[in-house]
């Protein structure tokens, strides 16, 4: 087991950072990748961030792990390893991370998470203080609030079926969120019911995108069930800048 700080140390070296111009605190706007790992529409993804005046700062969960975009597709994407509740550790690693930033202002921060990082970011709100955080993180000197200072949530295609605590838990706080959910996903399977429980649950605000699939910002995606959609796209990011804009 980790210490919190040892796995910041660890993921640091592959965070993928955009500043604006001047010299801080900026809100932050911190992004999990999904299954399929860092993908080049996130550089977007920043700029929409910078652009609204605030940082961005991008988790690749899979480099210091040296799991490959093959080996993911084949483990992470299929449940077998890395979970959203141990993946939940990354994001608690970022929040502690960011404390330590001049740039950052630590009770300013948004994160947005697509598909298994949206699963990250809804189980790393569902876990349980003290043992349970421990134990499913694989992280140990965790602070009683591991998530403080995240204003707001995206939750974009989430996945929220076998293995996720979503619809089954209620949040131990409540940033301001909200699921982006595509109405052609085949991908993430049925999720619909349990994104409306959590919904019930925490106040969690469900948008649905018509005529949308699975990573519909991604031009290059490989899977035929994905179809890149710019109207979706230019949504997202105006959804995006709204939410920085508000923290």
């Amino acid at each position: 087991m980790s210490t919190l700080q040892h796995h910041a140390e660890r993921l640091a070296p592959h965070f993928d950072v955009t500043l604006p111009d001047g010299p801080g605190r900026f809100p932050v706007l911190v992004m999990l990748h999904g299954c399929g790992g860092m993908r080049a529409f996130q550089r977007a993804i920043a700029d929409v961030a910078v652009k609204a005046g605030a940082a961005a700062v991008a988790v690749d969960s899979y480099a210091p792990r040296r799991i490959s975009r093959v080996a993911a597709l084949a483990s992470v994407c299929t449940g077998a390893r890395l979970r959203g509740p141990e993946r939940a550790g990354d994001l608690f690693a970022t929040m502690h991370w960011l404390r330590q930033q001049s740039w950052a202002a630590h009770d300013r921060v948004a994160a947005i998470g697509w598909s298994h990082g949206s699963w990250t970011i809804m189980d790393a709100l569902a876990l349980r203080s003290g043992a349970e955080m421990e134990r499913l993180t694989k992280l140990s000197a965790l602070p009683h609030e591991p998530l403080e200072g995240l204003k707001a949530a995206l939750l974009v295609y989430p996945y929220a079926s076998f293995g996720s605590f979503c619809g089954r838990r209620d949040w131990r706080f409540n940033p301001h969120a909200t699921a982006i959910i595509a109405d052609q996903d085949y991908i993430v399977g049925p999720t619909r019911a349990a994104l409306e429980r959590q919904a019930g649950r925490c106040g969690m605000k469900l948008v649905t995108f018509e005529n949308t699939t699975h990573a519909f910002e991604d031009e290059h995606a490989e899977d035929l069930r994905v179809r890149f959609n710019p109207l979706a796209t230019a949504r997202e990011h105006a959804m995006i800048a709204e939410m920085i804009e508000a923290l």
